[in-house]
């Protein structure tokens, strides 16, 4: 029996990668922090290795025997109090994960980036794999700067010749977010009637078993050293606010707020949690970022690797259940 080794298994990507791993017949080994929130593999023939990132000795443990491995954890946050320790996961921790792998004989490492790691344009076009960003000077936030450094680390590691292939997910939306991540949050905070207005802004969204299932086909064929964009649909903020409408039967927001008064009270709120140390509630990068549409193309996924992503609809109707069923919200 094939072995694989995951990274970012009790998460949300993670735990459906884990779910879907186990359904090809693989048996599955999971990295995991010491008293980490397991929950998300409960009931799951996985083998947990205790450790975190930075952990040289469980990571090479846990890689030891594998055919594939996936390294799926990062730092997920738009704001953090100590950008070093968000530095140290994303980027060190990656480094050390993917030279573990390749040394210990695995046949594909599959590293899961960000499309944070892309270029996206002032104007509203869907880019590809190809929009680099020329230097940290034009990234906003350490969440995307730490990802865009873990990403051309691991393109250049694959260049040099360890089998590492690189995808990069959009918006990710369905079961398992147990924190939840940011676009999560989004959906947490509609049905909780916290979302009274929306600003011009547009992302991606892509059902989570879309990308779990993203990076099982890049690890069957995707090309060393490539990136690929893991996307669905392209909808303005307004568009996905208004399909949570549909599917949970809540209204939606009707007023815009403006990008100057948005700013300003990131600007603002992000200064208070600062002084208080506590979490913003909107944090300020996370504005500066609302700015861009986080618009892109999957057609190089989908001509490569088969990729075939779902409506957006369904990925958040799913979301929505699963929230609902777990207690974020009431009915």
């Amino acid at each position: 029996m094939d072995s694989a080794f995951l990274t970012g298994g009790t998460g949300f990507v993670g735990a459906s990668l884990a779910r879907l791993l186990l359904q090809k017949g693989l048996k599955v080994k999971a990295l995991a922090r010491k008293g980490n929130d397991r929950s998300n593999l409960a009931g799951l023939n996985v083998d947990i290795v205790e450790g975190g990132l930075l952990d040289k000795d469980a990571i090479e443990n846990g890689v030891k025997g594998c055919r594939y491995v996936f390294h799926v954890a990062a730092d997920y946050r738009i704001w953090i109090p100590n950008p070093a320790d968000m530095y140290a996961a994303n980027v060190e921790g990656t480094e050390i994960v993917l030279r573990s792998a390749a040394k210990a004989g695995a046949e594909r490492i599959v590293h899961c980036s960000s499309v944070a790691a892309i270029k996206v344009p002032d104007d509203h076009t869907p880019v590809d794999e190809t929009n680099e960003y020329s230097s940290l000077d034009e990234i906003v936030g350490h969440y995307k700067k730490s990802k865009f450094q873990a990403d051309v680390l691991a393109r250049r590691l694959g260049k040099e010749g360890l089998p590492v292939v690189t995808v990069n997910p959009a918006a990710p939306i369905g079961a398992y977010d147990i924190k939840p991540t940011p676009t999560g949050k989004m959906v947490v905070d509609f049905l909780n009637g916290r979302i009274p207005s929306y600003i011009d802004t547009g992302l991606n969204i892509v059902h989570v078993e879309d990308v779990a299932m993203g990076h099982w086909l890049a690890a069957q064929k995707g090309r060393v050293g490539e990136r690929y964009i893991l996307g669905g649909e392209n909808l303005t903020l307004k568009q996905v606010l208004d399909l949570l409408a549909e599917v949970s039967g809540l209204p939606g927001p009707k007023f815009k707020t403006p990008y100057a008064l948005a700013y300003a009270f990131g600007a603002v709120d992000t200064a208070i949690a600062v002084m208080r140390g506590t979490t913003p509630m909107a944090p300020l990068d996370a504005i500066k970022m609302a700015r861009h549409y986080m618009w892109f193309s999957s057609e190089k996924a989908k001509a490569e690797l088969g990729f075939a992503p779902r409506a957006a609809k369904l990925a958040l109707k799913d979301a929505v259940e699963w929230y609902l069923a777990n207690g974020y919200a009431k009915n």
